[in-house]
């Protein structure tokens, strides 16, 4: 009965390394996504997933080890992840409607001096006409 145990455990902790191996690759590609990624959002999302994985290695490696402690940095490395990503996606935001309203105080004041160009040329034009109706 003893060695049915032990070699269940073997098994389990063949599976748990495999999973660690395949969760280590994952990030790594997710690393990669962050790096390169053409845009913000793909970016905030790599680093989000990166922070997933990282929280369920710890919860793996606790499995493993049979240490109490890991889950509980498990769960503050959840909220301070959770946090990371609110705060990345709070700044991306800000940034994002700053430039929004840079662009639309551009496009603005460029109409206002187009306005004006166009003032000034009708007015140039209409004096230019009433001083040909008066000779």
């Amino acid at each position: 009965m003893g060695r049915g145990i032990e070699s269940l455990e073997q098994v389990y902790h063949i599976f748990l390394t495999g999973v660690l191996v395949i969760l280590a690759i994952l990030v790594i590609f997710c690393l990669i996504r962050a790096i390169i990624g053409p845009r913000v959002a793909d970016r905030i999302v790599s680093v989000n997933m990166m922070g997933t994985m990282v929280i369920v290695i710890i919860a793996v490696l606790a499995l493993m080890l049979g240490e109490g402690y890991l889950a509980d940095i498990c769960i503050i490395y959840a909220m301070i992840s959770f946090l990371a990503v609110i705060v990345l996606t709070k700044v991306y935001t800000g940034v994002y409607l700053d430039g929004k309203m840079q662009g639309v105080e551009k496009v603005s004041t460029q109409n206002i001096h187009d306005t004006d160009q166009d003032l000034n040329t009708a007015g140039a034009s209409i004096e230019s006409d009433e001083q040909e109706n008066k000779t």
